[in-house]
């Protein structure tokens, strides 16, 4: 008889339990129960909220405007039948609070276009250096290989670009100095510009050889040497002139060396002041204006 009772109060338990169980919602219908609940309260209606149920186990996840807001969905999730724990994940993110900007992409520069460099300036062979001499020369007194200083009296330009300014300096060289003798022989004296001196800066030049010969009773002959018939012009002083009195008109090219000044013995002088013109044998290279 008890082991009866026993059987029966056991199969009552488990029609029970059974029963129980048919009646346990499942994770889909836990999920959509709470999601309606949280769209349905006013406090709760504009949160955006994810609802995960796994063996009644729910997680809670997304974000709400308000602390209360978080605590009322919690609530909603906990009294939802047939849950057996709710994980809150919820953040509270206030209306207006900024959103996240996103990383801004930093380009980089365009490279700088670099403007066309200056091209140095090229004299030619040929340009025609009209100086001034700074002191007086006689084939006499001058030695060969002495040094002299002229002056540019005429500027240089080169295609439109001004190359060489008027008042530049000069140096030039006695190639051959050579007094006439009282009975027999010649006076000669022969020069060539060796340099000049741009902003500063002072560049090696070759130029033609101006040579001027006296012969005889006065006679003289007039000769250009490395640089062909046009190689320059001399214009020369007059003897005891004084400064200035050699200056006289430059000569055309190819008008070749027109004696300087001879003295009562046959000598070339030239006066301080006089106007040489020298025509460049090789061409100059000079570095562009302001470098």
């Amino acid at each position: 008889m008890h082991k009866r009772f026993t059987l029966i109060v056991s199969l009552v338990l488990f029609l029970v339990a059974a029963v129980s169980c048919s009646r346990r919602p499942n994770d889909a219908q836990i999920q959509q129960d709470i999601q309606e609940k949280t769209a349905a309260d006013p406090e709760t209606k504009d949160a955006e909220v994810t609802v995960v149920a796994k063996e009644g186990n729910v997680t809670l996840s997304g974000k709400v405007k308000t602390p209360a807001a978080q605590k009322k969905v919690e609530q909603i999730a906990q009294q939802e039948p047939g849950n057996t724990g709710v994980d809150d994940q919820i953040l509270i993110e206030p209306e207006g609070a900024p959103a996240a900007e996103a990383p801004q992409v930093v380009q980089a520069p365009p490279p700088p276009v670099e403007a066309p460099k200056p091209q140095p300036i090229v004299v030619p062979t040929g340009t025609v250096l009209t100086v001034r001499m700074g002191q007086a020369l006689s084939s006499k007194t001058s030695q060969t290989g002495q040094t002299f200083l002229a002056t540019l009296g005429q500027p240089v330009s080169v295609g439109g670009r001004a190359a060489i300014p008027a008042g530049s300096t000069l140096s030039g060289t006695v190639v051959t100095a050579k007094s006439k003798g009282k009975i027999k022989g010649e006076g000669e004296l022969s020069l060539a510009l060796i340099s000049v001196t741009v902003r500063g800066q002072t560049y090696s030049i070759q130029t033609g050889v101006l040579e001027n010969t006296t012969k005889g009773k006065g006679k003289r002959t007039a000769a250009t040497t490395g640089g062909g018939a046009a190689g320059g012009a001399l214009i020369g002083g007059i003897a005891g002139g004084g400064k200035g009195a050699g200056i006289g008109a430059l000569l055309g090219a190819g008008a070749g060396l027109v004696g300087g000044a001879a003295t009562g013995n046959q000598q070339v002088e030239i006066p301080a002041e006089s106007a040489l013109s020298f025509r460049l044998s090789a061409p100059l290279t000079l570095p562009p204006p302001g470098e």
